[in-house]
């Protein structure tokens, strides 16, 4: 008997109306945006090839090691197709020098007065722009493109309240219901079988959507998906089907709950325009744990202030006992420059020691002097950089992030989001995903600066004049190269959403199994 009413759901649904505009308008949707998907996934791949080309040809003309400034791309997520996240959010190149330290939110504050900021002959300043201190937020960029997992997300969850409104209500109008509870069947069992063919007939159309798209994403020769890709997409899959089987009983609950087919449609209509369009974006603005970050601000000012004047003591001590005098970089107050530097290319300010002079004479008694200064300053800045990026990181800790993450908790309070998080984390396209880049990107830096010391540039001529070697040896760069985390690990970050989603259902088969026993027939 429980097979046969199976069998029955299944016929009344794959016969509906419903059913058909399910499978259509998913298949249009899917299949037309994968188009438009992939062409936009191919632009970024062009991109990033165009960047790669353009930033070694950068390299291969820069003349002096101290002005060298990498900039490492982060190839596209194929996967981002299915759920985008944040991989069009944060951008995918980032700066990399000995003295600035890669972050997602890189508080970048001037404390320097402007008389500190000075150039050498006719050749301009360069220095960084001022910006206040956490201006931009990146980390609240949440997730609202037109991506695979959104149209899921909003078209499907609609279709599961249309599968349900009317299972039980339906069934009570038209005498249905006494029919089948007059046999020998539990009526856990009725609604068991409700439930699984319901489901079933959900699931063709994603899988039939999907089939489509990855068959169109085996015609683009720039999309190739990996074992662990599939697997992800596995993931992304049943994340799919534990989000709609919510959606479902959320109809069958209310449907057992009221007596009116038509009551109940309404009601989920309600509960629809709730969960998934009005809650999701409310909710970022309903609560502000962090308040008034001024404070915070201003703290972060003064402590990255305070490391550079220590820095500025530093350099004082050295060179009181130096022949060089007046201002870094160039000292152009030391007695017989002039002997020494033909001319001056370009250089930053203040401590920043980057500098692009012609030496007159590389066997100069001042030129020793200098090489003496840029080996100790050189590695000064980079503690420097370290400290500064160090209280750059709990500021955005203390505020952006703080405040994203109180966020992220109230919109897991909608199964829409709950669902939007589990699909990014399997697709590697969540937060974690660009922690992940920049972390890789800070462990590159560190790579660098340790084939710095190795081959004792900071100490060598080449580090700020070009006159026995035009441009610098790329040869000895380390080459940066960023991996995807494991499949194991994307399951991982996806299972905590993943647990609460499938709670959910459980929360809501067991209360909607409650009522229904208790309707009177």
């Amino acid at each position: 008997m429980f097979l046969t009413l199976i069998r029955q759901e299944l016929l009344i649904h794959l016969m509906s109306a419903r059913f058909f505009a399910a499978v259509v308008i998913t298949l249009l949707l899917v299949v037309a945006n994968t188009f438009v998907l992939i062409g936009a996934y191919e632009e970024r791949l062009a991109d990033y090839s165009q960047k790669e080309a353009i930033n070694r040809e950068k390299v291969d003309a820069t003349p002096t090691y101290s002005v060298l400034k990498l900039k490492v791309q982060r190839p596209p997520n194929p996967l981002s197709l299915f759920s985008a996240g944040l991989e069009t959010r944060f951008g995918n190149e980032l700066d990399i020098a000995f003295d600035s330290v890669p972050a997602l939110s890189n508080p970048i504050v001037d404390v320097r007065p402007e008389e500190e900021q000075w150039a050498f002959g006719s050749v301009p300043s360069l220095s960084s722009p001022r910006a206040p201190l956490g201006l931009n937020n990146p980390y609240l960029h949440l997730f609202s493109q037109i991506d695979l997992v959104f149209i899921f997300q909003i078209v499907l969850s609609l279709l599961s309240l249309l599968f349900a409104y009317d299972a039980i209500a339906g069934d009570w109008e038209t005498g249905t219901l006494r029919l089948v509870l007059s046999h020998p069947i539990g009526r856990g069992k009725v609604l068991l079988a409700k439930y699984i063919a319901a489901m079933v007939c959900l699931l063709l159309p994603v899988l039939m959507s999907l089939l489509l798209a990855l068959i169109q994403c085996s015609f683009a020769r720039s999309l190739q998906f990996s074992t662990d890709d599939f697997l992800r997409i596995g993931g992304i899959v049943m994340t799919t089907v534990v989000y709609l089987s919510i959606f479902y009983l959320i109809g069958l609950f209310i449907s057992a709950t009221t007596r009116r087919a038509a009551t109940s449609l309404m009601l989920c209509m309600f509960i629809y325009v709730i969960l998934v369009l009005v809650y999701p974006n409310w909710s970022r603005f309903a609560l502000n744990p962090v308040g008034d970050m001024r404070g915070e601000k201003r703290s972060a000012e003064q402590q990255i202030k305070q490391i550079r004047e220590e820095a500025d003591r530093e350099r004082e001590r050295f060179l009181a006992s130096s022949p060089l005098k007046g201002k870094p970089p160039v000292f152009m107050d030391t007695e017989g420059l002039s002997t020494l530097f033909s001319g001056a290319g370009y250089f930053l300010l203040g401590d920043f020691p980057r500098v692009n002079l012609e030496l007159k004479d590389a066997a100069h008694p001042l030129a020793r002097h200098y090489r003496d200064y840029y080996a100790f300053a050189a590695p000064l800045q980079i503690r420097n950089a370290e400290k500064v990026g160090f209280v750059g990181e709990q500021l955005v800790g203390q505020t952006s992030v703080r405040q994203a993450r109180w966020d992220e908790r109230l919109m897991k309070l909608s199964p829409a989001s709950l669902y939007t998080f589990a699909t990014a984390a399997w697709a590697g396209t969540d937060l974690d995903g660009m922690t992940d880049y920049i972390q890789t990107a800070q462990a590159y830096r560190r790579t660098l600066i340790d084939t710095f010391h190795e081959r004792d540039t900071f100490a060598s001529l080449q580090w700020f004049a070009p006159n026995q070697r035009k441009t610098i040896d790329g040869s000895i760069l380390p080459h940066f190269r960023f991996e995807r985390a494991d499949v194991g690990i994307n399951a991982q970050r996806a299972l905590p959403e993943l647990l609460l989603l499938v709670f959910i259902n459980l929360v809501l088969f067991m209360a909607t199994f409650l009522i229904f026993i208790k309707v009177e027939v």
